[in-house]
Order: structure tokens, then sequence, then C-alpha cells
């Protein structure tokens, strides 16, 4: 959609789970660990990343193909590709080679990229946090005050870095949102303030984010929370609605 005018069709996309607008293009990230780029009307394989070496390893514990999860990219146009289950792949030339990063078993469900810092945050089911200060050459995994170290969602309010957290991926997981000064020594702080003790289940990849100091996140019970001053107090926005999916802020 275009401001101002009605949604049309573009093009069409088989099993589509995530977007990236890049210079070169709309990335498109699809079911089956496929990457596509939507230039003007017509969608086009990148054919690099179908060649990559590592595709072999990739794979789901339930024993179905790897998907591609989510999608970033930082300020000096490196896009990073997260596959479900094969980590993240970085690109420094628009999709031309391809550079694995971290290892895939930390078992990656969304990369973000801080565009101030360029640095990159991974929220993985295995370690927590991954943090990377060199474009996904060397990590680090960060813990400290969470009670569970499964993590299915990661965004940025400025200077603070939200996630969730649960004990598992199971439906009865418990799980909560934390807040974190990136490059302090302070642990985790769940945020506590208009908000339940915990939900139950996931709060998954894509349905917690941030715009400025302005946070919000939807459960698969329907419910979506807002925070204006980064996650430090929350409101109930909307209720009753069906299990939420995504939520981006503008």
């Amino acid at each position: 959609r275009v401001p101002g005018r009605d949604w049309a069709p573009v093009a069409g996309v088989d099993q589509p789970t995530c977007l990236l607008p890049t210079a070169a293009g709309l990335l498109v990230g699809t079911a089956g660990a496929h990457l596509a780029r939507l230039v003007g009307d017509t969608v086009e394989p990148v054919t690099s990343f179908e060649e990559i070496e590592q595709r072999r390893d990739w794979y789901t514990p339930w024993g179905g193909p790897a998907d591609t999860r989510s999608l970033a990219q930082d300020e000096d146009g490196t896009w990073y590709v997260n596959v479900h289950v094969g980590g993240i792949l970085r690109s420094r030339d628009s999709g031309a080679s391809w550079r694995p990063t971290i290892d895939i078993d930390t078992d990656v469900h969304q990369v973000v990229v801080d565009p101030a810092a360029g640095t990159v945050y991974a929220a993985t089911g295995a370690s927590a946090l991954a943090v990377s200060h060199d474009q996904g050459e060397t990590w680090s995994f960060h813990s400290d005050g969470l009670h569970g170290t499964y993590l299915r969602a990661v965004t940025l309010a400025g200077d603070t870095l939200l996630v969730s957290a649960s004990t598992g991926p199971g439906k009865d997981a418990r799980a909560a949102v934390y807040r974190w000064r990136p490059g302090s020594a302070t642990p985790f702080e769940r945020c506590v303030r208009g908000l339940p003790d915990w939900f139950t289940g996931n709060i998954d990849t894509g349905c917690l984010h941030a715009h400025g100091d302005t946070v919000a996140f939807g459960t698969a019970d329907g419910q979506v929370y807002l925070s204006g001053d980064g996650g430090a107090t929350w409101s109930l926005a909307a209720d009753g609605l069906p299990p939420v999916r995504q939520v981006l802020l503008r």
C-alpha cells in the first residue's frame, strides 16, 4: 500500500514468513529456508542463498524443514538472515555471497541490529541473548536475571533492549518480558508494572516490537500490552483478539 492509496496486489510468494525493505529491493523469507527479492512487480529467488554449503546441516527439532524466521539489516547495508534452525547468515554484498556467523545449535529465534551502534542481538532457545559487536564474528551470551533462558523475541527501545523469555517451547511454559541496558553490568529486569506476574506460553518472534520509547507486545491469548517509557510501565491496549502473530509500531 502506498500512502493515500488503496491496497493492491503486487506479486505472489509461496509461504512467506518475514520481510525486510532494503536498497536492493524487498527481501522475503519463506518456509523451507528460502529467500526471495521483490524487484518492481517481480519476485526473484536469491539463488546464492540456495547454494550455501551449510544448508545441509539445517534442521528442526520435530524433523521438518527449516524456515527463514527473521531478517535484519545494519546501516552499512549488511543483511542478517536467521534460519530456524540454521543460525544467522550474513551478507555484506546484497546477497551475492554469504557467511555463517553463530553456531547452528544456539537455536536462534529472532535477530535484530542496533542501527546506531551496529551491534547484533539474537534471541536464542539454547543460550538466552546472544550479542555481537563485530557483525557476527564473535558472540557473547547473557542470561543474568532471567527466570528461563528460552528466548523467542527481542527488540530495541532507544538504549533499552527488551526480550521475551520463558522456561521452554511448550504451551505451558511460564513467560515474561524483560528489560536490559546493553553494556551495563546490571542483570535483566522483569517487566512487572501493569503486567500479569507471568504469561502462559511464549511471546513469539515478531510479537514484541518497539519504536522509540514506545513498546508493544501481543500474546497467544489475544492480548496486546503497550508501554510509552521503554517497558518500565505497561497498560492493556487490547483484549479478546485472536492469537497475536505479529506486532509492528511505526
